[in-house]
Order: C-alpha cells, then structure tokens, then sequence
C-alpha cells in the first residue's frame, strides 16, 4: 500500500467548543490506483487531505491519533525538516482555487522553476527550460511565450494546468486533488480531469481525487469513500456504488444528480443540513437527515460494516445497509 490512515481523528478549537473534524478516518491507496473522496464542504474531506500532506494549521487544529502510512513510515512522527522533503517530492496537492494558489507577482515559469532550484540544485537556465517542458506537457499553447507571464494572464482552466504542472514536476508517488475542477465549465473540467488521468497512468501515481461532485469520479477513479460529518460512511469500487449504494447518505447524493431523462423535473435534495461539528448528533450522525433512520440510528453508532457480495470489498456505516443496498 502507497498510503495507508489509519483511524484519524483531528479536532479545532474554536470558540463555540470542540469541533470535531475528522472522527477515525480510515483508507488507503496504491501506486497507479485512484481513490475518490465524496462528501458535502465540511464532511472532513480537506481537513484529512491537509493532514495527509502536513500542511494543517495547527493551531487551531489538532490530531489527537491515528497514523498516516506513507510506503510504511508514519508522516504524522517525521519532524518537520523530513516532512518538508516528502511533500512536493514524494507527495503533492493541487488546491481548488488556483489564483489565490499561485503568486501574483511571480510569472507562473519562476513558480514553476523554484521547484528544480530547490529540490534538484538546478541551475536557473535548466529550470527554466524544465518549467518550459511542464507547461508543453500539460498542454499549455506556446509554452515558451507564455511561461513569462503572471497568473492573472491566465483563464481559470489554464491556472489550474499550471498547478497540475507544479504538482507533476518532481514526478511524486502521489497526488492529492482538492476539488480540481470547482469554478471551471464542464467542458474544461473534462479536460483537466483527463490531464490528471493521463499524467496518473504515464508516471503510475496513486491520485487522491477530493470532490463533491459524483459526475466527475465516474470514469476516473477506481474505488470512492463516502465522508460524511468527519467519517467514512460507505467504500466501495466506483461502479458499485454507482450500482447500489449500500448507504442512505450515498444513495442521497447520487439521486442529487441532474439525469438527462428526467428533464423537467424538480432536482432531488437531501433534506436538512450537515451537522454543526460541535455538536454532532448522537448514534448515525445521519439520522436527522434520513428517511431510513429508526431508534437504533439515534442512540448507536454504527460501525462500518462490512457488505461484500462479491470479490471486491465494501463497507457501510449503516445499520440497516442490506435495506438500502437492496432496495
């Protein structure tokens, strides 16, 4: 396994109490493999992400346990000289909003540049003919034109190519995709999500793709984990969850999406909003927003069960998944 987290929990200090963020996540992802993490803003996804790569701001943040295994060694024991050298070079994240990501009063060659200066000793000729070679290979027109030119030159969908060029340059073993593609149209979002699959496949990464949008995974990610109120609700290979889900959250967010055949009609929401993290509910964190809930989901936490029918494994935090996954 590329990285494992382990049972992860990370909590804010706020003036309104504890808010519990991340409540024992627990996944992982191998080499050439891309998981996708789906949940409404709030569900813990970020917040699991930037511990991950140990950008955290701690504080207020917290991480009171679990571990994150990259290639077997704990990033969350590292001090913070040997963090340092494993994000951009190992691990890199490519962050929603581009234009507040990137430097205004640097040309986007000069950031892009700074990563071979800094990380591989080159000289600034080579890394400038580097940052050259990154814009041409995330398909950049007249790369050499325009690699002296400052990010608000750039529309949304070509500052986004460029924070895929930056988080590519060193090669790393993974990446991790914060909702790549908010802001941008669906035609651009398609693009930038087949650039990211096909840099995956050629230098064989794992992807962490964050999103709240199921249309996006469909064709890109083998295998989704559902979070909802800082837990994994459901895991699943992406078509079966596509297929049946075996949780209520899931199935919610899935009969959210627009569908071509139903034209006309009024879109479907979940009900109610996700819970303040202060005070999240006791049982399923679910149960005020769900048609399934009975007693049991208000006093009990349910575990994530294991629902495996056939060789690819499954789990859903849900005490009555085998109603949701067949009905």
């Amino acid at each position: 396994m590329l990285l494992e987290v382990r049972d992860l929990h990370v909590e804010f200090h706020t003036r309104d109490g504890v808010a519990k963020a991340v409540n024992g996540v627990s996944y992982g992802v191998d080499a050439g493999e891309t998981l996708a993490v789906l949940g409404e803003s709030g569900s813990g996804k970020s917040v699991t992400a930037q511990t991950i790569m140990g950008i955290l701001d701690i504080p207020p943040g917290r991480v009171t346990a679990g571990e994150i295994l990259f290639e077997g060694r704990d990033l969350l024991k590292l001090k913070e000289e040997e963090r340092r050298k494993v994000r951009g070079a190992e691990m890199a994240m490519i962050f929603q909003d581009a234009l507040s990501s990137l430097n205004p009063v640097l040309t986007v060659g000069a950031q892009l540049a700074e990563m071979f200066t800094v990380h591989r000793g080159m000289s600034r000729k080579d890394a400038h003919a580097k940052a050259v070679e990154l814009m041409d290979r995330v398909r950049i027109p007249a790369a050499k034109e325009r690699v002296r030119q400052y990010p608000h030159q750039f529309s949304g969908g070509m500052r986004q190519r460029i924070m895929i060029a930056m988080a590519m340059a060193l090669e790393p073993k993974l990446i991790i995709a914060d909702e790549p593609t908010t802001a941008l149209d669906v035609t651009v979002q398609a693009q930038v999500m087949d650039l990211l699959a096909e840099l995956q496949r050629e230098l064989h990464m794992g992807l962490i793709l964050i999103t709240h949008d199921l249309g996006v995974v469909a064709d890109v990610a083998d295998k989704i984990a559902v979070m909802y109120a800082g837990r994994i609700v459901e895991t699943a290979p992406v078509h079966d969850i596509y297929k049946a889900p075996a949780h209520p959250y899931t199935r919610g967010l899935l009969e959210s999406i627009p569908r071509l055949d139903q034209k006309g009609q009024e879109l479907y929401a979940i009900k109610g909003l996700p819970p303040n993290l202060t005070r999240i509910p006791p049982g399923c964190a679910f149960h005020p927003r769900c048609p399934m809930a009975q007693d049991v989901c208000r006093t009990d936490v349910p575990p994530l069960y294991d629902v495996t029918e056939s060789d690819a494994e499954r789990g859903s935090a849900c005490h009555f998944w085998r109603e949701c996954l067949h009905g």
